[in-house]
Order: structure tokens, then sequence, then C-alpha cells
């Protein structure tokens, strides 16, 4: 019976907690177009009206940043408002973790490698960037040093450690399946590609 409750619960939770992510974000959106709409006196007509609107709304201030004009007002405001600390710290963040998001079109650069620690064992890393950054590597012996990323457990944080190319073992494993078996600190159920 336990066993059975069990394999349930691993099975379903996934799928609801998911749903139930995806339908409170929706709700929330569409209840901040739905405001838009009542600010201009347009009543929802339907339900989703609202996300509609603001899924419009996001769409047209992409194109509307591809425009060089506008990019470079927003450019221009983003960087006053980064003179403030708190501003700069909570702002960079976000930009930060959208720009993971979004990074269609480009090579992805993170490579799945294994780094040899002192009592012989290893640990599963992902190399972040090619190279380090310049103030790093000036300070750094010679060498060719590279960011790479040790991912905690059950966390999306991690330790980023410079290591020489040559102490790297690359692994033909993809970005997404080694991620899951670190962050599930090997109990999920990866297959190597």
């Amino acid at each position: 019976m336990k066993k059975t409750l069990a394999r349930g619960l691993m099975n379903l939770l996934p799928m609801v907690l998911s749903i139930w992510l995806f339908w409170s974000l929706f709700i929330s959106l569409d209840g901040l177009g739905k405001l838009l709409l009542e600010l201009v006196g347009v009543q929802s007509v339907f339900v989703g009206a609202g996300f509609g609107l603001v899924a419009s709304l996001v769409f047209v201030a992409g194109l509307l940043f591809s425009v060089s004009p506008i990019a470079w007002v927003y450019g221009w405001i983003e960087k006053q408002l980064m003179k403030f600390p708190l501003f700069k710290s909570v702002y960079g963040s976000i930009r930060d973790i959208a720009s993971l998001m979004n990074r269609d079109g480009e090579p992805k650069t993170q490579k799945t490698v294994l780094v040899k620690q002192a009592n012989g064992s290893y640990v599963v890393g992902f190399i972040m960037s090619e190279s380090a950054p310049q103030p790093l590597a000036d300070a750094l012996p010679d060498g060719d040093w590279v960011p790479v990323l040790f991912q905690l457990s059950y966390q999306m944080a991690g330790v980023t450690s410079l290591v020489k190319r040559d102490d790297l073992i690359f692994v033909d494993w993809s970005f997404e399946d080694a991620m899951r078996f670190n962050l599930t600190a090997g109990i999920a159920n990866s297959k190597a590609q």
C-alpha cells in the first residue's frame, strides 16, 4: 500500500504542480489584462481576453524593441536606473535569468564535463563560457582556464569554479539530462544520449 501511494504521488505530483503553476500564471495575467481593459472602459468578453491582451502587448513590445531608437531609449533608461545599487542588484539578477531562458538561435556553450577531485572521485560540471572573464584570467597563473558550474542538488544554486581545460574530461551528455541528474542528486532516471 505504501509503495502504491508513493508511486501515485511520484507520478501525479509533478503533473499537478506544473498544471497548477501554469494555470495560476494564466489567471494572474488574465486578471492583469482585465484590469487594463477596464481602465480603458472595455468589458472583458470571454475568459482569457485579458491574457490575450497581455500576450499581445508583450509581442508588440518585442517588435518595438527591434527598432533602434526605442531600444536606445530603453537602454538609456536602464543605464540611469542601474545607478541605484538595490535596483541594479534586483534588476540585474532578473535580467540574467530571463536571458538564460531566451537563448534561441545562439550556440549552446554549456558542455558537460567531469572534474577529478583530490580523493579520486569525480564531480559533474558544466562549462558555461569558453573563457574566464579578463580580470580573472589576468589574476590566474598561466593556462587555459574556463568557468565550470557545479550545480547543487535540489537547488537552483551552484558553485562556479575556474578549472584548467586540461583537467576536464568532456562527456557526451546533453546539458538538460546532466542538469537533471545534478539537480536530483542522481535520483532522476536520466539516460545518456
